[in-house]
């Protein structure tokens, strides 16, 4: 309702107006009612949202627990684990759009009442008390007698000074009207609007989270209804089974002989029976006997450890016990003991006596094959090798995350407990897992172990290459090292969980079983890593013009694990100074194969080398000291993963500061190395991709100045800052330009754009994500799988008009 007060007819002070002023002051008090009403009505609606988060989050731990209950079977882990992470989101947007009501309703329409309503309500009293006086100068001014002249002029002096305070009231309270009528539409709307804003985005995020998770919500349904059939089978054939059994008679003895047996886990005969104690009071005991395995067992639980009656039936005899004042006796004789029994019954004691009699011609029978056997046993081994590479043939036709990872050799098995057929994987450390260890490796937390499925979880191209990288041979050569030197024994498939957990924790918590390198092994192998670059595979990576490998230097007097200063440094020249210069047709190490060596040519070096820029030529000097971070830094540009998982595994800092080479770090290393891989493996092991060296260059700055694509797409999904700016002001857009890369310049300005629009729309707003997303994940897949058309451009020169 829109009521609106004339500013001419308060002047008037009309009954008109004081009508208006009555309709608007209850109108504000009508006004105020409900908004009190509809403020406390949020705030038991957030209340009300808390408590059922609260209850949520109850809910969501139980699923977890029944994930975790339900380990034996993968298909129930796994789902649950997935549904328990979709509601904890659900759970996690239901908290956003609380929030954004409190901030919405709660918050601005209170503040609509305390600041607005008050100065209407200050403004109405001092309008009733001037109105009060007006009235009563009236009042005099009309009383007063027309012989007095000085009651008359005081009398009109009061009334004309009240009424000029009136008018000027009157306008202040009507003004103050009128801007309320106006505020309340907008302040009323504003605080809805931003609110049905806050649902729209809730259901957005909801859609979108389900949708990813409705392909294996509609696989399991699938299952499911397969599982429904089998179960109504299964049904029809317990059903079955149970009106034959019923119908039998097992008063029979030889009917309940039957269920004795159970040839495949190598038992002849199993049943209770009576066993006569060897102690003073002969007392019987009623145990569960089993004949397997060419011993006698028996226990009274089955959760207990069987106890040995007979080690070995070939040493014992068997025969009838008549002089017993019990029926059905018989005793098994060995030659340390004699053993009595009772059966239930004569033909249970006969079949018990003729299955020990037949057990033991099975052993001897059994012993004089064994040799036989164990032919044949290695026969048919070889022959499951061979079948048993045609599942692994058709696992590599498939292009899914599963396939190609276990591909890799050694990756068919669980890295730390040898279960076939992982289905799990540990992203930062390369490795395949069964469910057990992966959920063993999640206890661990995420600086030691990120776990991912490789069948559920979507797995981008940068983060497939590092896992065929890597692998468990790898991993296993590196933190099993000193295993069997310490005697420690690796865990089986099977084997309980509190072992296989101590011996995770021991191997990569601990890591007890690396071997630690001398300082002279340390010096050899950075030295090394110094003076070549390794492929990681023949083909696996089409890099940009590099500036040729990095040559050591060294100060005179030293020597690489025993060779000469002269034979170490065979590539360096002194100059006329005395100094010592790096000869760039060096090759960077004569003992590379030649394929390997011929793979990257270097690029022809200019006559007048620029200012120091990420594209100079790294020049390996002695450091002071040797040590798992400098490893890691050569390992880097090197782009040889195992010896920078080694050096992760010495305790290297992966964000480890080479100050006496401008404080780059082993990412900035990795980025003038050219691989995508590298880079990903140190960011999945928490490099920062911010830290800065001595120029105020972070990786991004590296990157876009090599002209390296890929890696600014991988800088610019991880958080990387494309605003940063180094010493000489330069930002990467700014260095992009001026290269003229126009997928730099094209990735640079989407990001930026992006980051701006979500900060225009809100902290909550999706606006623009979907083509951002789509045009980076083009550039991933062309990064990945088609780099060389990525090559178009030089490396930044920063002389370059």
């Amino acid at each position: 309702m829109k009521i609106t007060v004339d500013f001419e007819e308060c002047l008037k002070d009309s009954p008109r107006f004081r009508a208006t002023i009555e309709e608007v002051e209850g109108d504000v008090c009508e006004l105020e009612s409900k908004l009190d009403k509809l403020v406390k009505l949020c705030i038991s609606m957030i209340d009300a949202g808390k408590a059922y988060n609260a209850a949520n989050k109850q809910f969501v731990s139980g699923i977890r627990e029944l994930a975790q209950q339900s380990t034996t079977d993968e298909v129930i882990e796994s789902s649950l684990t997935k549904f328990a992470e979709s509601l904890q989101e659900m759970i996690n947007y239901h908290t956003i759009l609380f929030d954004q009501a409190q901030r919405s309703i709660k918050t601005q329409l209170q503040t609509f009442v305390k600041d607005d309503l008050r100065k209407f309500k200050e403004a109405k009293k001092q309008f009733d008390k001037v109105s009060e006086e007006k009235e009563a100068a009236l009042i005099k001014n009309a009383q007063a007698p027309r012989n007095k002249q000085h009651e008359v002029e005081e009398a009109t002096s009061i009334l004309t000074a009240t009424r000029k305070c009136f008018r000027h009231i009157v306008l202040d309270y009507v003004l103050q009207i009128n801007v309320l009528q106006s505020k309340r539409r907008s302040e009323i709307l504003k605080s809805m609007l931003s609110f049905m804003y806050a649902h729209l985005t809730f259901f957005h995020q909801g859609y979108d989270l389900f949708s990813e998770l409705q392909p294996l919500m509609k696989l399991l349904g699938g299952q499911l209804d397969q599982l429904v059939v089998d179960a109504a089978k299964e049904k029809r054939d317990m059903e079955q089974k149970h009106s034959t059994i019923q119908q039998k008679d097992f008063s029979n003895d030889d009917t309940r002989l039957e269920y004795n047996v159970d040839t495949d886990n190598g038992i002849a005969m199993e049943g209770y029976l009576f066993k006569r104690a060897s102690n003073a009071f002969k007392t019987w005991n009623r145990r569960w006997f089993s004949i397997q395995n060419n011993q006698l067992v028996y226990r009274k639980k089955f959760k207990d450890t069987p106890t040995v009656v007979v080690e070995d039936l070939r040493l014992c005899t068997v025969k009838h016990c008549e002089d017993i004042e019990r029926r059905f006796c018989f005793e098994v004789v060995s030659p340390t003991k004699s053993c009595i029994l009772q059966a239930d019954s004569e033909k249970l004691r006969q079949a018990w006596i003729k299955a020990v009699q037949n057990s033991i011609a099975t052993a001897f029978r059994d012993k004089g094959e064994e040799g036989e056997k164990l032919d044949r046993k290695s026969s048919t081994s070889t022959g499951s090798l061979d079948s048993g590479g045609e599942p692994k043939e058709r696992s590599l036709k498939g292009e899914s995350a599963l396939q190609k990872v276990l591909a890799i050799p050694g990756n068919a098995c669980c890295c730390d407990c040898g279960q076939p057929d992982p289905r799990w994987a540990s992203i930062n450390l390369g490795i395949t897992l069964c469910i057990q260890c992966s959920g063993i490796h999640r206890s661990l937390g995420v600086h030691f172990s990120k776990v991912r499925s490789l069948t559920l979880d979507t797995w981008e191209p940068e983060l497939l290459k590092l896992m065929c990288e890597l692998g468990n041979g790898a991993i296993n050569q590196i933190y099993e090292a000193r295993r069997e030197e310490l005697g420690a024994i690796k865990p089986q498939p099977g084997d309980p969980r509190h072992e296989v957990e101590s011996y995770i924790k021991a191997k990569y918590v601990d890591r007890r079983f690396v071997r630690r390198p001398s300082d002279e092994q340390l010096r050899t192998k950075v030295v090394s890593l110094s003076k070549q670059e390794k492929r990681l595979s023949s083909g696996s990576e089409h890099l940009p013009p590099r500036p040729p490998p990095p040559t050591p230097k060294l100060r005179p007097g030293s020597n690489v694990s025993g060779q000469s200063v002269k034979s170490a440094d065979s590539g360096i020249q002194n100059s006329a100074d005395g100094s010592r210069e790096v000869l760039t047709n060096v090759p960077a190490d004569n003992n590379l194969p030649e394929a390997e060596a011929d793979e990257s040519p270097p690029m022809a070096m200019p006559s007048t080398l620029p200012p120091p820029s990420p594209c100079k030529e790294r020049v390996f000097y002695e450091p002071k000291e040797y040590s798992p971070g400098l490893q890691l830094y050569w390992a880097s540009f090197a782009r040889s993963l195992p010896d920078m998982a080694e050096a992760l595994a010495h305790g290297a800092e992966v964000n480890w500061v080479n100050t006496e080479d401008d404080k780059r770090t082993p990412l900035m290393m990795a980025v003038q190395g050219g691989s995508l891989v590298t880079c990903e493996f140190l960011l999945q092991n928490a490099a920062n991709v911010n830290q800065q060296d001595a120029q105020g260059r972070g990786p991004l700055h590296h990157a876009t100045m090599l002209g390296h694509t890929g890696q600014v797409c991988l800088f610019l999904k991880r958080g990387a800052n494309q605003n940063a700016a180094d010493i000489d002001e330069r930002t990467p857009l700014t260095i992009a330009v001026e290269a003229a890369n126009a997928d730099i310049v094209t990735l640079l300005r989407l990001a930026k754009m992006n980051e701006e629009m979500r900060e225009a729309e809100g902290p909550y707003s999706q606006s623009g994500d979907e083509t951002y997303q789509d045009i980076f994940q083009d550039f991933t897949h062309m990064a990945s799988n088609d780099p060389e058309k990525l090559n178009r451009y030089q490396q930044y020169d920063p002389q370059r008009p």
